[in-house]
């Protein structure tokens, strides 16, 4: 052992995934579903443009602006 070698250190945080990935196998399973419904999702490139040119330019400070119905 040398003399720079540091013991094995695993932190609470660390344990208690491993713990619950123990005790619960499906869980990175059901992570990736999850993230699959909300995030991974394929973008259409026509759509995107569509959005961008529907786009209003908004004032600087849109609050109080004359724009508003109840500005002055």
């Amino acid at each position: 052992m040398s003399i720079f070698q540091r013991p094995h250190y695993v932190s609470e945080i660390t344990s208690f995934i491993d713990d619950l990935k123990a005790k619960k196998p499906s869980l990175e399973s059901e992570q990736r579903a999850g993230r699959a419904i909300w995030w991974d999702k394929n973008l259409n490139l026509a759509d995107q443009v569509e959005y961008g040119e529907a786009r209003v330019p908004q004032q600087a400070y849109v609050y109080g602006s004359s724009a508003h119905p109840n500005g002055k």
